[in-house]
Formats: C-alpha cells, structure tokens, sequence
C-alpha cells in the first residue's frame, strides 16, 4: 500500500463531484459545460489517486474512467469552441 492521501483529499474529490451533479440536478449546469467537466475532473482525480494510495482497485477503475470520459468532453469543449 502507498503513502495514505489525507481524507480532506477525499472529501473535496467527493464534494466537487457532487457539487456538480446537484447543480446538474437542478438545472443551473449543463453537463457539456466546461464548468460542470472541471468540476469531474479534478474531483475524479483526487479519487482516484485516493484509491490508488489504498489499494482500492474497483474505485480505481470507477474513478479513471470518470476522469478520462470528463477529460475527453473537456477537450472536446474547447475543439468546438474554435
């Protein structure tokens, strides 16, 4: 097992995931928005770097493609903006 991540890592991970699916939820964020991906993103990362510090291997996955299929709606965001 890897050095331990601090539980605020976790925490805000989940809270920025969160924050985006409420605010989805809700109808104030459209889920191709680069606001909406940002929050995944960077909130999947935290996860999953989480799960890789303790060896949780089914997060791991879960949060690696949360991540990469948000990236990827990231990218796409500012190739259709050009």
């Amino acid at each position: 097992m890897l050095t331990p991540v601090p539980l605020w890592v976790q925490i805000v991970g989940s809270a920025l995931i969160l924050l985006a699916f409420v605010g989805a939820q809700a109808g104030r964020l459209q889920v191709t928005t680069r606001s909406y991906l940002v929050l995944n993103v960077v909130g999947s990362s935290a996860l999953a770097v989480s799960a890789v510090a303790g060896s949780q291997w089914g997060f791991v996955a879960l949060e690696v493609v949360w991540t990469a299929v948000s990236l990827a709606g990231l990218v796409r965001s500012y190739g259709s903006a050009a």
